[in-house]
């Protein structure tokens, strides 16, 4: 039988993670920071499918919004959200006129998804099973993954690294 973690364990845990949640949605350690990996795409480019891709730079980016947007919302208004009927509904289709909001959709939610890593009650449950801490692991894991595609993306267009250079010593 173990021990039940001791406040002082738990309070630990919960600032190392509160300290975690910002990396994993901001990349720039483990992986390219989600600015660089979206520095210098003009709107054309960021909008632009490769051959043999099924997505754009856009498309992955609104993906990501659709996403932090419907989990925001469950966390902020403390109750479940019903999922989409079908994957196709997160996925926005996005015009080169789209591109500045969409970039800056992504910024304004990341912003507000900043001071929920530090709440105290992450291991409170609000959607259905899942907890606000693993709503938040969840977000961070899922735009880590998108990133990746978006890296992927932009080397297929001839796009990567940006200027400002990518893990490519």
């Amino acid at each position: 039988m173990t021990d039940a973690p001791t406040p002082d364990r738990n309070e630990r845990a919960q600032i190392a993670f509160a300290r975690l949640l910002p990396k994993l949605f901001r990349g720039g350690q483990a992986f390219v920071g989600v600015e660089a990996t979206l520095s210098g795409l003009d709107a054309e480019t960021a909008c632009q499918r490769p051959q043999n891709l099924p997505h754009s730079v856009a498309e992955l980016l609104a993906h990501v919004n659709w996403w932090n947007r419907w989990m925001l919302a469950i966390i902020e208004e403390g109750r479940a959200q019903p999922y989409p009927a079908h994957a196709a509904e997160t996925w926005p289709l996005v015009q080169a006129s789209d591109w500045r909001r969409t970039r800056n959709d992504f910024y304004e939610l990341l912003a507000r998804i900043d001071p929920h890593a530090a709440r105290p009650d992450l291991a409170s449950p609000v959607n259905h099973e899942e907890t606000i801490g693993e709503l938040l692991a969840d977000m961070a894991l899922h735009t880590a993954h998108h990133f990746g595609q978006i890296v992927t993306v932009r080397q297929a267009l001839g796009a990567w690294p940006p200027a400002g250079g990518g893990d490519t010593w």
